[in-house]
C-alpha cells in the first residue's frame, strides 16, 4: 500500500498510466491518445556511484514515430537543486531512450507549484545551453472536480484533483463526488483509486476522516484488502478519539484545569495504550499536568 502523499502524488500515473491523457485534456494540451502507455524503470544510475532516481517514468508510443517519455516528478516544498537534478534527469532519458522527454510535476500547494514551473536556463549569462522548462499540475490549474458525473467519466482525474487540492478546503467536496462516482466504478479499479486518494491527502486530519467515513459507510459492498485497511485505520482512529475523549472528560469531571497546551498534547496522541495510561493517572493525578508523569511506585 502506498504510504505517503509523496508517492500518491506520482505512483498513481504508474498505476493509471490514462490519467496524463486526463491531464492533457483539462490543461489544453495538443497530446493525443496513445496507441500504448509503457511503465519504464525508474533508475537512472550511471556507471559512476552516483544515484539518480525520476519518480515516475512512462512511455508512450504512438503508431508512427511519434513516441515520448513522460518523467513524473512529487514536489512538496522549494528545492534549489531540483532544476539541476531534473535537467539531468531529462538529458539523461534522451541519450538513453533517444526520444523527447517530458517532466511532469506534481504539487500540493500554489507556491511550491509557481516555483517549479520556472522555466531555468542553463549555461552562462551569454548563451544559454539548455532551457528547463516542467509541465506542472497543482491546485493552481488542476480542476475541482466536485460534481459526481464528472469523476466518474474519468475517476483517476478525480483522484487527482484530491491530491493537488488535498491541503485546501474544497477537497471535501472532491472526496463526495469520488465516493458517489465510485459505487458504479469496477471493484479492480476503485481499488487502486481508493488507495491513491486516501495516502494523498496526505496531513489533512479532517479529510483523511472523511474519507475513512465515505469508504466505511458508502464504499462499504468493497471488500478488497486495501478497502479494509483504511476501513481499520478509521476504526483504530476512532478508538484513539475516543480514548483521548475519555481523559478529558475524567479531568474535567474531576474540577481539573486543562489548559489548551494540554488539551492539544492529549488529542494529538495516536497511541491508544498511551491514552489508557493516561486515563487510569487521570482518576487520581493532582492536577491535569501530572498525568504525563510516571507517579512513583509505578511498574
Amino acid at each position: 500500500m502506498v504510504k505517503s502523499s509523496h508517492e500518491a502524488m506520482h505512483r498513481i500515473f504508474q498505476e493509471c498510466p490514462d490519467l496524463f491523457a486526463g491531464v492533457s485534456k483539462v490543461l489544453d494540451l495538443p497530446f493525443v491518445p496513445p496507441r500504448s502507455v509503457t511503465v519504464l524503470p525508474t533508475d537512472l544510475t550511471e556507471a559512476r556511484p552516483v544515484e539518480r532516481r525520476v519518480d515516475t517514468l512512462l512511455r508512450f508510443d504512438y503508431d508512427g514515430d511519434g513516441s515520448f517519455l513522460v518523467a513524473v516528478e512529487a514536489q512538496s516544498a522549494k528545492d534549489p537543486d531540483k532544476p539541476a537534478s531534473w535537467a539531468y534527469y531529462l538529458s539523461f532519458l534522451y541519450t538513453k531512450y533517444k526520444i523527447p522527454p517530458l517532466l511532469l510535476v506534481v504539487c500540493q500547494d500554489r507556491p511550491t507549484a509557481e516555483w517549479a514551473a520556472r522555466s531555468v536556463p542553463i549555461g552562462p549569462e551569454q548563451w544559454t545551453s539548455l532551457t528547463l522548462h516542467p509541465l506542472v499540475v497543482g491546485p493552481h490549474n488542476m480542476p475541482v472536480i466536485a460534481d459526481p458525473d464528472e469523476a466518474r467519466a474519468d475517476p483517476a482525474l478525480a483522484a487527482l484533483s484530491v491530491i493537488t487540492h488535498a491541503k485546501e478546503a474544497v477537497v471535501d467536496g472532491i472526496l463526495k463526488a469520488l465516493s458517489t462516482a465510485l459505487l458504479d466504478v469496477p471493484e479492480a479499479v476503485a481499488g487502486t483509486i481508493i488507495e491513491f486518494t486516501a495516502q494523498g491527502i496526505g496531513g489533512n486530519r479532517r479529510a483523511a476522516e472523511i474519507w475513512r467515513n465515505l469508504v466505511a459507510v458508502d464504499l462499504s459492498f468493497y471488500k478488497s484488502y486495501i478497502s479494509e485497511e483504511i476501513r481499520d485505520e478509521g476504526r483504530t482512529q476512532g478508538r484513539v478519539q475516543r480514548g483521548a475523549e475519555d481523559v478529558l472528560l475524567v479531568l474535567e469531571a474531576r474540577g481539573l484545569d486543562v489548559s489548551e497546551g494540554l488539551r492539544e498534547r492529549i488529542t494529538a496522541c495516536d497511541d491508544p495504550d498511551l491514552l489508557r495510561i493516561w486515563l487510569t493517572r487521570a482518576a487520581t493525578a493532582a492536577s491535569a499536568g501530572d498525568i504525563f508523569t510516571e507517579p512513583q511506585g509505578d511498574a
